[in-house]
């Protein structure tokens, strides 16, 4: 699996929101966003996904150009900002509608998925019940449920408890193991650090800084896009 970024911009009302974005992505490992609200961290994430089509420059995924040769990437898994859910429906229910529009997986693989964040595939509470601890858990076992070859989290530690974060450690480094490509944002500095390989920050839009990331220091390689 590979993501090639290209000369990707993207303005919206005016208002620039990615720009000169280039980088490379490879499955395997687990990258980073840092950057403040507002950064581009979020729109950088919807434009992997197809959810926005820059305005030039290009996404290329394994070969294939977003908005161009594919609608979406064939085999992705995401949670970004806030999950779309039915709050009549349990949990369970959601996610075996979700995924029935692509059929690839059984109800035991719907359930194996929820009880992998912590949550039980037979409570009958429906989603309006749900904590939003609870709810943050269900959409990470949305984004993991079809093992997609690109997993994308957005904030995947927010509202979880330090049983629920070791968990969403535990199931990215198996998904990684798995040999998929994952994009997590975060602000908790010292989370992003330990849950990624690398990662870049994102200023005004603009990639500022790419980091490796060692055992338990980090090595900066620079900035990548210049302003």
């Amino acid at each position: 699996m590979n993501i090639k970024i290209t000369n990707v911009n993207k303005t919206i009302r005016k208002a620039v929101i990615l720009e000169n974005i280039n980088i490379e992505l490879e499955g395997g490992r687990i990258y980073g966003l840092r950057g403040s609200n507002g950064s581009g961290k979020t729109m950088l994430m919807r434009a992997i996904c197809g959810l926005i089509i820059p305005e030039s420059g290009e996404v290329n995924i394994d070969g294939d150009v977003l908005g161009k040769d594919i609608s979406f990437p064939k085999s992705v898994g995401a949670l970004i900002e806030n999950p779309s859910f039915i709050s009549s429906y349990t949990g369970f229910r959601n996610l075996k509608l979700l995924a029935s529009i692509q059929n690839k997986i059984s109800d035991d693989d719907v359930r194996n998925a929820i009880k992998a964040v912590g949550l039980n595939p037979d409570d009958k509470r429906t989603y309006r019940k749900y904590s939003l601890g609870m709810k943050q858990r269900l959409g990470i076992a949305c984004a993991i449920m079809e093992n997609p070859d690109i997993i994308i989290l957005d904030e995947p530690v927010n509202a979880l408890d330090e049983q629920g974060i070791e968990l969403v450690r535990k199931i990215l480094k198996e998904q990684k193991e798995r040999g998929a490509l994952i994009i997590i944002a975060c602000h908790d500095r010292t989370e992003l650090e330990y849950l990624s390989d690398e990662i870049f920050e994102i200023y005004e839009g603009k990639i500022t800084n790419h980091f490796i990331v060692g055992d338990k220091s980090i090595v900066s390689e620079g900035i990548v896009n210049e302003a």
